[in-house]
């Protein structure tokens, strides 16, 4: 028995070791990253500024993929269990800056930067369909040997993770969706979002505060490193092809889903309601679902102690299950 446990730390040490030199090949800068165009600097600078207020060391990673170059910030201890992250529109992956102390305390955190979308991934190949998008997630987790890992999506990442589980489930222990864009319901209409339709008519500026205000309960309470990024992000790309695409699952796609799933929404979402909470208890098999307090559809940064505790709770009830 002393032999077989002896054994065993040696394979996990030995599995350990070797992913740690597997990743060593990903650490090599490309060179859109160190002699970026005049165009993609500022907004690489921004970034770069961003990270800086993460309270925690990090590393980043840059992947080879069928479509171009993944990137990937990495954090936490290197025995925790793996936590992807899947940034919101043009959010890219520092808008966890107020999360990620929490989550990598004990879990081995890997927040990925969409293709489509600012942040430091960087597409070669066209992408034509959503399922090609599912094949680019799986095909980094692939090369990150991550066997199985949790999830957690904000906004259009909550569809994203969603739409990769329906593709690949196999792997994924549990899933949290952080007001999750188009995947329950439809985007309501609402005063915010006709305000935000009447300011598309003003100076970039003035949509792009009255976009904040109809996102958060408390602007005052977003970074300003990181609003500056923000914005240039915004300039470079707000949209993409596949914005279309986002439709609400299906009941039976909910159904399919076998893992534990946790949804949070604001109490002045936007993007959700209560029917979405509804519909996340009532679908899904292992669904749950709560409401945050004093928070809008950016939850994560208007209410991050509460949003952190309650992630981590069930992060926590699932590894020890």
């Amino acid at each position: 028995m002393k032999y077989r446990i002896f054994f065993s730390l040696v394979f996990i040490f030995a599995m350990m070791i070797s992913c740690k030199k597997d990743y060593l090949k990903y650490t090599k800068k490309p060179e859109y990253i160190t002699s970026p165009s005049q165009e993609n600097k500022p907004y690489f600078d921004a970034y770069d500024a961003t990270l800086k207020i993460w309270k925690v060391p990090y590393e980043e990673l840059y992947i080879p993929t069928t479509y171009g170059t993944a990137h990937v910030v990495v954090s936490g201890p290197e025995s925790g269990e793996p936590l992807v992250l899947l940034h919101g529109m043009n959010a890219s992956s520092t808008m966890w800056y107020p999360n990620i102390e929490a989550l990598s305390q004990e879990y081995r955190v890997f927040a990925i930067d969409f293709i489509l979308e600012p942040g430091k991934s960087y597409k070669t190949k066209d992408i034509e369909n959503v399922t090609q998008i599912a094949a680019w997630y799986q095909e980094i987790l692939n090369k990150l040997n991550l066997e199985s890992y949790h999830i957690i999506g904000a906004s259009r990442g909550g569809w994203l993770a969603v739409n990769l589980a329906l593709n690949h489930q196999e792997r994924i222990k549990s899933m949290t969706l952080l007001s999750p864009a188009q995947t329950f319901i439809w985007i309501r209409p609402s005063t915010d979002l006709l305000k935000n339709i009447i300011y598309a008519l003003s100076s970039k500026e003035k949509q792009m505060e009255q976009n904040l205000k109809s996102m958060s309960s408390n602007v005052d309470n977003i970074n300003k490193t990181y609003l500056e990024q923000y914005y240039i992000g915004v300039e470079k790309d707000s949209i993409n092809k596949f914005v279309m695409d986002m439709q609400p699952f299906s009941k039976k796609d909910f159904e399919s889903l076998k893992m534990p799933v946790l949804v949070l929404i604001g109490d002045d979402d936007m993007i959700n309601n209560d029917k979405t909470l509804v519909m996340a208890r009532k679908l899904i098999p292992y669904g749950q679902g709560d409401k945050i307090e004093n928070a809008g559809h950016f939850l994560s940064v208007d209410q991050p102690v509460v949003v952190n505790t309650k992630i981590l709770e069930f992060l926590n009830s699932v590894t020890n299950q």
